[in-house]
């Protein structure tokens, strides 16, 4: 269970990886902290470490209550406000032995210190205004970021351009509902303070803001998660050869023997700092193979749930399902669809085929490797691309507030257009204003969805 919110015990963890290595930190933050870490460490030179500013580092040995020495360390002082938590803080640095590190940490709880919970740090950073809340599971998506793409859309919600975004939609918001409030109090003099038009203009605008942000999210997510990919196509089309090519080891059985992928082979490259999700399907055909069938089955639940489809085709074999394949796809108009002849080492040119002309087409050889680096081009450009300092939503809280946000503003639209009184439009303005709020923290004070939402995070974060 975790502790009361809020909480003003001293707090001390491992802030680098479990296990051993060269270094690692440990993290002490709250009102004691300088002073339990006075009272096991010793300066080499100099003032205690109690008396030292802040953002000052010390060399200085950890010390047994003995006296023998534990390790060689620096400690970093950091007083409140000026640290990560917005109070006193101080990290020690010291060798990487799992040992120095328990001894280190059982020292400190003896010093009246408690072992802080997953992702107590950064909780504590949000409940002193040091991070919105946005912010603060942005470094939770910043540590588990795997590529460069998820990395940058992080940093980018870490500097707060989402929040700064969604304050101002709430400034004006919240103008809006004071004039509409303002009206209803002077109900019996039948004056208006809020200009409908200017509200409709508003709430356009909003709304306009808001569809952008929530369309954003597939997209967002999926770069984050990494981007799902389906290799379709007919049996023996050289589907799990591809894969193994793009994953450069023999992942997925290669055999003549058709039918032979039955279900799903899951495994994730990054291409050109893009993390992408490649599922190797069960080859498409008629088959009274109970087994094999279901396999097919999966093979469009995945074509579904991918973003991009790749269409593995032999070039050394006439298509047989085709059409089949066509009729799948033309209910999934939204994917972007590649089209990938495969086996070019064993014709001379490239033959002509049925494939509709919309199609984009990659020739390659997966067994040779000839014609990857094409692929993977196309499969960079298949994603949408956004600009340095555009505003990506990414995390699935944020997403569902900001659906509920929209269908707020677009009864506020829907009543400005049927001129409906005052005290509704202020109200669902109301509930606009406290779904974006949400997002950044600032209706949140329901200990369980905090602790919900920080429950995730890694232990000394």
């Amino acid at each position: 269970m975790r502790a009361s919110i809020p909480d003003s015990s001293t707090i001390c963890a491992v802030s680098t990886p479990a296990g051993q290595g060269g270094i690692a930190v440990i993290r002490v933050s709250g009102g004691e902290a300088v002073s339990a870490c006075n009272g096991i460490f010793t300066p080499a030179a100099g003032k205690p470490l109690k008396d030292r500013l802040s953002h000052t580092v010390v060399f200085g040995v950890v010390r047994f209550p003995d006296g023998g020495a534990i390790d060689e360390v620096l400690a970093t002082v950091f007083r409140a406000p000026h640290s990560y938590t917005g109070e006193d803080t101080v990290e020690i640095s010291c060798h990487g032995s799992t040992f120095i590190q328990r001894e280190i940490l059982k020292l400190l709880l003896a010093n009246g210190c408690r072992m802080a919970l997953a992702g107590e740090f950064t909780q504590r950073a949000f409940l002193n205004g040091k991070l919105d809340l946005s912010q603060a599971e942005a470094v939770g998506d910043l540590i588990a970021s795997s590529s460069e793409a998820a990395h940058r859309m992080a940093i980018r919600q870490m500097r707060g351009d989402f929040s700064n975004m969604l304050a101002q939609l709430r400034e004006k918001l919240l103008h809006f509902a004071a004039m509409i409030e303002l009206e209803l109090d002077f109900g019996e003099e039948d004056v208006e303070f809020a200009n409908r038009e200017q509200l409709m203009s508003l709430a356009g605008n909003i709304e306009s803001v808001m569809t952008r942000l929530s369309d954003s999210f597939a997209t967002g997510n999926a770069i984050k998660n990494g981007i799902p990919v389906a290799i379709i196509g007919e049996t023996n089309a050289g589907k799990s050869t591809l894969l193994n090519r793009l994953l450069h080891e023999d992942r997925a059985i290669v055999s003549d023997i058709h039918g032979t992928t039955r279900d799903a082979i899951e495994e994730t490259i990054t291409i050109s700092g893009t993390l992408f999700r490649f599922s190797d399907t069960a080859g498409i055909r008629h088959t009274e193979n109970e087994i094999e069938q279901l396999g097919i089955e999966r093979t469009f639940r995945k074509m579904e749930e991918a973003v991009v489809i790749l269409w593995v085709m032999d070039l050394t074999e006439p298509s047989r399902y085709h059409k089949e394949i066509e009729q799948k796809l033309a209910q999934m108009q939204e994917k972007k669809v590649i089209v990938v002849y495969n086996k070019i080492d064993k014709i001379s040119g490239k033959q002509q085929t049925d494939t509709p002309l919309y199609r984009e087409t990659v020739y390659i050889s997966a067994k040779t490797g000839n014609g990857l680096e094409q692929l993977e081009v196309a499969l960079i450009a298949a994603i949408p691309h956004f600009e340095e300092n555009d505003i990506v939503v990414t995390n699935l809280r944020h997403y569902e507030a900001l659906t509920h946000a929209l269908h707020a503003i677009r009864q506020v639209i829907d009543g400005l257009q049927n001129g409906v009184s005052g005290d509704l439009l202020a109200q669902d303005i109301r509930e606009c204003i406290t779904y974006l709020g949400s997002i950044t923290g600032q209706h949140i004070h329901a200990e369980d969805v905090l602790e919900n939402i920080f429950k995730n995070f890694c232990i000394g974060k």
